[in-house]
């Protein structure tokens, strides 16, 4: 077995992050059988108070042995089966930092827990019942969400809002089943199956699965973030976008060509998206060893890039030099940013629209490419920029029409799985095979779609799972 199934005793770990002199509050979690036993141990509560489940407890959490105090705390108390493992759970809210948490976990490991497993608190929840693996994978979402949006993909799943519409699903695919097998039973005693009834109960759960697979790449987005990269040659205003946008100063800005020699990072948020801005080395031939790996690790940017803005210097036009670095980056989803618009006439920009080669043209026609104009120096053109961005996202169909739901790539393996069983049973109907075939794939679709919520689930799929939660969740 798995060190992640050795589920049994009582477990401890810090449940809230640590660092030094900063956090008020450090929260070690005790949950199992001995738990209460061990919260006795260590906790002093003066006076009269009550140690009854959900009660908040005021004391010193001290040596059992020498009663010397180690922290002066608050201890909660949850009694089986209301709390977060259906167990026994107990919390020290000790002082932050790290000695005080430190400490007050080696005294519940001295005093018969053992540490737990990552993601083992929350593992104990789903094997108790308490929540199912969309659930459980909410929490992990939760906890990692980027952005505002993103936190409330996490919760809608946490909510139950995914395992819902997929424990419907798999009912739907239960009752054709049984139906099914009913008839090899009793095939005397029942009326013949409509086949094109079964086929259309089949269309209508596939078409429910495909509206479910098209959150896809929205749960990923919310979850991963875009990557964008800005690229140009020296000196036509990346670092002046970059702190434009992000309102702060992380790139330098002078005249002179070749000032950033590395990829300046910037961590944003567009319309509820998660965005890593890359700023980076100005793209040119050089003899300058350090700005010849800057240019080269600015073509490695773009290239890993989910979005390149191709910027552009106005008051210099559409040079030989930007030509060549379209050329470089045009395979990927592009914007041009034609910046320092404060530099030219409003009259010059047609002009300069008309300098862009015929073969960009044709690509700003496309969903893919557009073009805007900006001032980084003086914080003009951003709202366009971020318009452009999201009008990029959604046209290329990434944006989910129900942002509650976001699959992530493990239930979109399942879905994927079992609809293309539920497309074999069809196949198998429509070729006229016995109804013994019929329930071969259509049990395939149910455990598939039984392995999203976990009511089919094997260690390996659990293991993947939970190891990439914290320790303390």
């Amino acid at each position: 077995m798995s060190e992640i199934f050795a589920t049994t005793g009582t477990i401890t770990a810090i449940a809230t992050a640590v660092v030094p002199q900063q956090g008020s509050v450090g929260i070690v979690r005790v949950s199992g059988s001995q738990a209460m036993a061990i919260a006795q141990s260590l906790f002093h509560a003066p006076g009269r108070q009550v140690w009854e489940s959900h009660r908040i407890l005021y004391g010193y959490i001290r040596h059992p042995q020498t009663h010397q105090i180690v922290d002066e705390a608050l201890l909660l108390i949850m009694k089986t089966p209301r709390s977060y493992t259906r167990e026994d759970v107990v919390e020290f809210h000790c002082h932050g930092g790290i000695m005080a948490v430190q400490q007050v976990l080696q005294l519940c490991l001295e005093n018969g827990a053992r540490l737990a497993q990552p993601g083992e608190f929350t593992l104990r929840a789903f094997l108790n019942g308490r929540l199912d693996l969309t659930q459980a994978e909410g929490i992990a979402d939760l906890v990692g969400a980027k952005s505002p949006q993103a936190a409330q993909s996490a919760l809608a799943g946490l909510q139950g809002k995914l395992a819902h519409p997929i424990r419907q699903l798999r009912a739907n695919c239960l009752d054709i089943l049984a139906e099914i097998e009913a008839r090899i039973d009793f095939e005397e005693d029942l009326p013949p199956l409509e086949d094109k009834a079964i086929i259309s109960e089949i269309d209508k759960i596939a078409a429910e699965i495909t509206r479910l697979l098209a959150t896809k790449d929205q749960g990923e987005l919310l979850r991963t973030g875009l990557k964008v990269a800005i690229v140009g040659r020296p000196n036509v205003g990346k670092s002046s976008l970059l702190n434009a946008w992000s309102r702060s100063d992380r790139a330098i800005v002078t005249d002179l060509p070749g000032t950033t020699r590395d990829v300046v990072e910037s961590q944003l948020v567009v319309g509820g998206i998660p965005v890593q801005v890359l700023d980076t080395a100005g793209i040119r031939e050089t003899t300058d060893q350090v700005e010849k790996i800057g240019v080269e690790r600015s073509h490695l940017a773009a290239n890993a890039a989910d979005l390149v803005l191709l910027t552009i210097d106005a008051s210099a036009g559409w040079t030989e030099g930007d030509q060549e670095i379209y050329e470089k980056v045009q395979h990927r989803p592009l914007i041009i940013v034609i910046n320092k618009i404060d530099l030219v006439e409003e009259s010059e920009r047609t002009t300069l629209q008309s300098k862009i080669p015929v073969a960009l043209k044709a690509h700003q026609s496309s969903d893919s490419k557009s073009k805007i104009f900006t001032a980084a120096a003086q914080n003009k053109g951003i709202d366009n920029l971020e318009t452009a961005i999201l009008e990029i996202v959604q046209t290329g169909k990434v944006q989910a029409a129900d942002m509650d739901l976001a699959i992530n790539q493990r239930q979109a393996a399942a879905l994927t799985q079992a609809k293309m069983s539920l497309e074999q049973v069809q196949a198998t109907i429509v070729q006229q095979f016995p109804l013994d075939f019929w329930t071969i794939d259509l049990r395939g679709a149910i455990q598939a779609l039984g392995e999203i919520t976990g009511e089919e689930v094997t260690e390996s799929v659990l293991e993947r799972i939970f190891s990439r939660f914290c320790i303390g969740k």
